[in-house]
């Protein structure tokens, strides 16, 4: 099974909701406050009162579970061995590009190598995919 046009856009999307929000993620929940209690469920509690409150941690988190259903609906038609390495791959690029934009050092031109290999290869599995495709309509 071939991945079609729309199949690779949602996988590209998954991957920037996935990467895009982790820098937002990061920066958020370094921002809020400790809590102590006394046992554990009162600060399981608190803790998630304090994460469900802040809207500066709630909105990231929001997208990031979107980008997991669009993912989870996605897989019902695609093939495994493009979907996982579109996803994934693209989703570490997208946190580079979000957290370079948010002030982050991301490691200079050691990331940019990484991420134009990384381009190469999802390329790479993007045309065999495609040839795969045109191989089954030219046997039609």
């Amino acid at each position: 099974m071939a991945a079609t046009l729309g199949q690779v856009l949602a996988l590209v999307l998954v991957a920037a909701l996935w990467g895009g929000t982790q820098p937002l993620l990061k920066r958020a929940s370094s921002r809020l406050q400790q809590v102590h209690e006394g046992t554990w469920v009162q600060q399981l509690l608190q803790e998630m009162k304090t994460l469900f409150l802040n809207i500066e941690y709630l909105m990231p988190f929001f997208l990031n579970q979107c980008g997991s259903l669009l993912y989870y609906l996605t897989l019902a038609s695609t093939d495994l061995t493009l979907a996982v390495p579109i996803s994934n791959s693209l989703a570490i690029i997208f946190t580079l590009i979000v957290g370079k934009v948010l002030g982050e050092d991301i490691g200079g031109k050691r990331a940019f190598a990484g991420m134009v290999l990384t381009m190469a290869g999802i390329t790479l599995c993007i045309t065999s995919s495609v040839n795969k495709t045109q191989g089954q309509l030219s046997t039609l």
